[in-house]
């Protein structure tokens, strides 16, 4: 079934533009101001040049001229524009017959249809827990991961272990100092997290805990077999307990890699790479990249005169080996704008060892909380875990105040997927390169621009639907959707697929929640305005079919999102 939107439109208008490509008509397609009633709008200004006419005569011309599809309801001139409204019974249609395919798959997009992406998130250090920006790149990393699935890609997501180095050693000397060859007694990684702050207590009043961690990380990279076991047996405690966070956010990641096994090929990578020619050495026998003619960076050095590896060098190897591993069309990294620099040098390095291949930096900016909202662990970062608790015990209050008679598991099962949902439509309807205030009373709110807002929308239409016994289908008066609130509704849906395609192309996820509001926005209003259960069995069958359809957007919406529905809150 074609979907029909602003190419549709093109398609009629290119049979009369000789001047303009298609892809050129559809680029200035605009949609109206929402109290026209009009689906779309073209300007005639572009084509004044060509037909050396005013473009409100244009505007005439084009219409005398156009013989109008069935699609297409009426087209009106305005001026210099051409206003189309498209005929609701073909939207509703394709809403209808597609649901959940509705929006997926249209046209090529950017990166090419069915492309192989690898999005890499969200790469934590195994020596504490996930703190709550780790949340903002999971909650990206996911929906950007469902996004590219929905429209037909091949997506791959893998995840970054920083699982050596000194940070590492530091929870795992206070372990060893103060441990007591203990077992977890709380979640895995809140558990090695608690010696970190340990380490980092008692280094204030000890000097020499610094050089004791240093020597344990010499211990380390020598291969002591005790060092080992303590190191091992502590990731494996801290990468438990970053599993049972991804599970909050059903993410599972088709490959896991470690810093450990990574970091000598990369700088095996450097040296070969130096024998040909390719970087140089310093006078104090440092290994250095030359950027600053070519690629106007700094010049970074990637292996120290002590002949240590830095942190860039294993990323160097990891992008090599995610190409042998998923041989990808694209590589996105979802990493903090922090990050930036790091990424250029990455990017040119990549480029001057000659590997050509298509790779992205999504970089997000900074999530904080309100002061006095939630207790830190050190006094700087806030645990997700603590955050997400924080808001699943406020979904629950919310919760139990509207349905007091619920029993207490169906209250607390409610408020694991309201306060999810609470969080993730909070981070994603801003834009990823925004950074924003997180508010957790407020991301909860039944009312407002809320997760919880959009899913009681559709458990609204749920409850609707289930009130009534006609079977919803297409066989309907449609001249009987003629309410202005309904229009509107009807012209929300046309858009959809859309806002999915620009999503796809510029990888903006904010444009969908933004869009839901809208979409349930209208909803409210027309609910308010327009009864749908009533004597009149026509007006109700069309009215049953609209508001099902707003529920089939909604939910595809929705589970790109990584957000759950609920027929009843």
């Amino acid at each position: 079934m074609k979907v029909i939107d602003k190419k549709a439109i093109a398609e009629v208008l290119e049979k009369y533009i000789s001047d303009l490509s298609i892809e050129e008509i559809e680029l200035s397609i605009e949609i109206p101001p929402p109290e026209l009633d009009f689906t779309y709008a073209f300007p005639c200004f572009k084509l004044s040049k060509f037909f050396k006419k005013a473009p409100i005569q244009i505007a005439q011309d084009l219409l005398d001229k156009i013989k109008q599809p069935e699609f297409i309801e009426k087209i009106e001139v305005a001026g210099p524009y051409l206003n189309f409204k498209i005929n609701p019974k073909f939207i509703l249609e394709s809403v209808f017959e597609l649901k959940s395919d509705y929006g997926r798959i249209r046209e090529t997009s950017k990166i090419g249809l069915k492309s192989r992406v690898v999005i890499e998130y969200p790469s934590p250090n195994t020596n504490k827990p996930l703190h709550f920006g780790h949340v903002r790149n999971m909650v990206l990393g996911k929906s950007l991961s469902n996004l590219l699935q929905y429209k037909g890609h091949k997506v791959f997501q893998v995840n970054l272990n920083n699982d050596r180095g000194i940070h590492i050693c530091k929870s795992m000397l206070a372990y060893k100092k103060w441990g007591n060859n203990s077992q977890p007694d709380k979640k895995g990684d809140h558990f090695v997290g608690d010696y970190y702050v340990l380490y980092s207590n008692r280094v204030k009043e000890d000097k020499d805990l610094a050089k004791e961690a240093q020597d344990l990380l010499i211990s380390w990279e020598a291969g002591d077999q005790e060092t080992l076991d303590l190191w091992n047996k502590m990731n494996k405690w801290a990468i438990s307990g970053f599993r049972e966070t991804y599970a909050k956010f059903n993410i599972k990641f088709d490959k896991e890699y470690n810093e450990s096994d990574l970091y000598l090929s990369g700088k095996e990578k450097i040296l070969d790479a130096l024998n040909r020619g390719i970087f140089e050495k310093t006078e104090d026998g440092a290994v250095i990249a030359r950027l600053k003619d070519k690629y106007n960076l700094e010049d970074k050095i990637l292996i120290r005169s002590d002949g240590t590896s830095i942190y860039i060098t294993q990323d160097i190897y990891l992008a090599y080996k995610k190409k042998e591993d998923f041989n990808y069309d694209r590589s996105i990294y979802v990493v903090a704008n922090e990050q930036i620099q790091h990424f250029k040098w990455l990017f040119a390095l990549l480029d001057m060892l000659g590997f050509k291949e298509d790779n992205f930096h999504l970089s997000y900016g900074m999530i904080d909380l309100p002061s006095g909202k939630m207790k830190s662990r050190e006094g700087t970062v806030v645990d997700a875990d603590d955050v997400i608790e924080e808001v699943e015990n406020l979904a629950f209050e919310e919760v139990n105040k509207r349905y007091p008679t619920l029993t207490n598991n169906e209250k607390k099962k409610r408020a694991k997927t309201i306060s999810l949902a609470a969080i993730i439509f909070y981070i994603l309807k801003y834009s990823y390169v925004k950074g924003f205030i997180f508010e957790p009373d407020e991301s909860i709110s039944f009312e407002g621009e809320t997760g919880p807002y959009i899913q009681y929308c559709y458990a609204r239409i749920a409850s609707i639907i289930s009130k009534t016994k006609q079977e919803i289908d297409l066989n309907i008066k449609w001249q009987l959707l003629a309410h202005e609130k309904e229009q509107f509704l009807v012209k929300q849906l046309a858009y959809f697929p859309e806002i999915i395609d620009t999503a796809e192309k510029t990888y903006n996820i904010h444009l969908i929640p933004q869009y839901l509001l809208t979409l349930c926005q209208g909803f409210n209003s027309f609910y308010s305005a327009c009864q749908v259960l009533s004597d009149d069995k026509e007006l109700e069958k069309a009215r049953l079919l609209l508001i099902r359809c707003v529920q089939i957007v909604i939910k595809i919406g929705l589970d790109i999102l990584g957000i759950d529905t609920l027929n009843q809150m």
